[in-house]
């Protein structure tokens, strides 16, 4: 096999089973996104309500991220909803942001007209998400008739529509819910001048073949009205199947797809915006420049007071760290060919450079020799064999990896053993 170092080529050195059954690209354009976290992610019981100063700051890093949409919130929850709400928008406007601001509204005219009022008064479109439950247990536990639930979804649409407003029609554990059910529903926002609905699986329910049975139906539905509608997709992950559900989405026709920053949310929480941002990337569905990713996700964590996990994608502690002597001495090798887009790749299916980061190598109870040396290298310590040979011991009779306090402990007593005098 014929390849520069200097210039890998990425066709020779990984094959990547990924395209073999691919027939061009994952979707016919570029995937709008929806970042939920403003308001669907902070219903999460666990997180701390982000103050405005903070909610700016996440939202201004939304757009460096190239989020298309923000819902900036529910402002018919309340007086503090409200004024959040109006900020956030002043802010896309003064600030000159190009992301675009959404807010939710349960299907009444009572939660859209603040919307059309701040909407108003910032001097910015806002699109009106208006949810509203349409599955067959809701519809029992609520005792809510099909009837019922048209004529709320036509008033508040129309008083949308009135106003100037784009509308997207929600329709909760979509599903979890009947044909019979959604078929009227859809049919009747669509007719009334929903531009979008969106689909969704609020609890968590779907897998990737319902997630394809459901859209192809209801893009079957929306050929069959003639209209240019457009389909979201919006995600739990409640069986641990929420950005892949979403991937599949993507594929199977949905336009935009909602996310939250490290899948917060109720219960399990949402798709992770960061982690969709992160697999459109890698499968060549957006282009745009993610280096404030990593910004995004830890604004989130200081704002929402949500640990990053170590075993997170990308952003975990762990993400680009070993101390299994295989994978190290193999990182070392292509090291010392002078190598570092190889180095990044050889035990990683994330370069750590594109985010920011560098591939780390500890000393621990599955390391090698070689990881010993390649520590004391990365913190200029001569590699005497004794010392070598004092830190491997120690680091198998460890239950842990070895901190680099614990190191240096290490370094420090076998230099003052062996600077003593003989017969001491």
């Amino acid at each position: 096999m014929s390849h520069s170092l200097e210039q890998p080529d990425v066709h020779e050195l990984i094959y990547d089973w990924n395209l073999v059954d691919r027939r061009g690209p994952l979707g016919p354009r570029r995937p709008t996104l929806l970042d939920e976290t403003l308001r669907d992610g902070i219903q999460s019981p666990s997180i701390t309500d982000p103050s405005i100063d903070q909610k700016i700051e996440l939202l201004r890093l939304m757009d460096a991220l190239g989020v298309d949409f923000a819902d900036i919130g529910l402002p018919g929850a309340g007086t503090r909803a409200r004024g959040d709400v109006e900020a956030l928008a002043r802010e896309i406007v003064n600030s000159k942001l190009s992301i675009r601001p959404a807010c939710a509204a349960r299907t009444v005219v009572a939660d859209i007209e603040p919307i059309v009022e701040i909407s108003q008064r910032a001097g910015i479109e806002i699109e009106v998400l208006a949810f509203i439950g349409s599955s067959p247990i809701r519809l029992y536990a609520e005792e809510w008739t099909l009837d019922k639930i048209l004529a709320r979804s036509t008033e508040a649409i129309s008083f949308a529509v009135r106003n100037n407003l784009p509308i997207t029609y929600v329709t909760e554990d979509t599903i979890r819910s009947n044909p019979k059910v959604l078929r009227p529903l859809l049919s009747n926002a669509i007719g009334h001048g929903a531009q979008r609905v969106c689909l969704c699986d609020t609890v968590g329910h779907s897998t990737p073949d319902g997630v394809r049975a459901l859209i192809r139906w209801t893009r079957a539905l929306i050929d069959e009205l003639g209209t240019e509608t457009e389909i979201d997709w919006h995600g739990h992950n409640d069986r641990g199947l929420g950005l892949g559900n979403a991937l599949w989405a993507y594929e199977f026709g949905a336009s935009r797809i909602h996310g939250t920053a490290l899948g917060i949310g109720e219960r399990v929480g949402n798709t992770s915006m960061d982690q969709l941002l992160l697999n459109f990337k890698l499968l060549g569905a957006v282009d745009q420049d993610l280096s404030a990713m990593r910004h995004y996700v830890e604004a989130a964590s200081r704002a929402l007071h949500v640990d990053i996990p170590s075993r997170y994608p990308v952003f975990g502690e762990d993400a680009f760290r070993t101390a299994t002597g295989v994978h190290a001495a193999a990182i070392i090798k292509a090291r010392k060919k002078g190598d570092a887009w190889l180095a990044d790749r050889i035990y990683s299916g994330v370069a750590a450079a594109d985010f920011g980061k560098r591939q780390e190598i500890d000393v621990g109870f599955m390391s090698g020799v070689s990881n010993v040396l390649f520590w004391l290298t990365e913190h200029d310590v001569p590699a005497e064999p004794g010392l070598v040979d004092r830190i491997f011991a120690v680091a198998k009779r460890s239950s842990q990896v070895l901190d680099d306090v614990q190191i240096f402990e290490i370094i420090r007593s076998w230099h003052a053993e062996t600077a003593m005098p003989a017969g001491t």
